[in-house]
């Protein structure tokens, strides 16, 4: 009785000695799954709400509700000018609608600079920022840099006229205005516009100061532009070709003035003893 007692003794042992075993390796195994989520859960992206396009949209269309869908965004990279509310997206409470100012993709985020504000058109007026205006200028193949402009570019201006110097006219070109943008290309402002037109009128953002210059200029000769590159940041340094100095003429001095003939005098030469008196008389010849 006391082996058998002894055996069971020693079996139930062994049995609590492999029971505590297998508990400390499942708590350890859960402790070490629980750090390994904490750990993925820390290098989780923060993310947001923002609203995008619902489905392909079109320059000049109004924005309805169907047209966006929430969706989560990461915050880190959420776009300036996203929106994060229904009532400031669609202006509720106004009855004021927002359009399209440039062609966006399905899923694509919706973003200020690409809606007018509530109740805008896509016009002109909706492009100009505060305190500029828009002016119009005439253009042809050979000035208009035959067709290839389009709203958003940005063109250095050139005038050709005849000036005055004092000593002539001179035939000149002149860069008056660098790296002005364009807000319309005949009567379109669609800046998604990709087929080349040969314009009559383009129409820039100047301020007032620059309208008056360019309205002088339009009136007193010829007006050309040269397109900028989309990804060129520099300034047009003052630039002016003279048609002499291109063509190689050197330009003559002026001719001498002739010198003055002097008046003939006439004299009455008169001694009276060592003295002799001359007497200026008017000339008869």
């Amino acid at each position: 009785m006391r082996l058998l007692f002894g055996v069971v003794l020693i079996v139930g042992l062994a049995l609590a000695g492999f029971a505590v075993y297998m508990a400390q390796s499942y708590i350890s195994q859960y402790q070490t799954a629980l750090a390994q989520e904490r750990a993925a859960q820390a290098k989780q992206i923060k993310l947001t709400e923002i609203y995008i396009a619902a489905r392909p949209l079109k320059y000049g269309e109004q924005l309805k509700k169907e047209d966006a869908i929430k969706v989560k965004w990461p915050a880190e990279t959420v776009p300036e000018g996203a929106f994060k509310s229904e009532a400031e997206l669609f202006a509720e409470g106004t009855g004021k609608v927002r359009t399209v100012l440039r062609a966006m993709e399905k899923s694509e985020p919706l973003l200020a600079v690409k809606l007018t504000k509530p109740g805008e058109d896509a016009g002109i007026t909706s492009r100009l920022a505060e305190g500029m205006r828009a002016f119009a200028i005439n253009v042809d193949v050979s000035s208009g840099v035959s067709g290839f402009l389009r709203p958003g570019d940005r063109v250095d201006i050139y005038w050709t006229g005849t000036v005055n110097t004092g000593g002539g006219e001179r035939r000149i070109t002149k860069l008056i205005e660098a790296g002005m943008r364009l807000i319309a290309v005949d009567q379109t402002a669609d800046q998604d516009r990709y087929n080349p037109v040969i314009a009559r009128t383009v129409t820039v953002e100047a301020t007032p100061q620059q309208v008056a210059g360019l309205a002088q200029a339009q009136a007193s000769g010829k007006l050309a532009l040269s397109l900028v590159g989309a990804l060129d940041q520099t300034t047009s340094a003052a630039v002016q070709v003279d048609q002499a100095e291109l063509l190689g003429i050197a330009e003559k001095a002026p001719a001498a003035a002739p010198a003055p003939t002097p008046e003939p005098s006439c004299t009455i030469r008169t001694r009276r003893g060592s003295e002799l008196v001359i007497k200026e008389i008017p000339c008869t010849n």
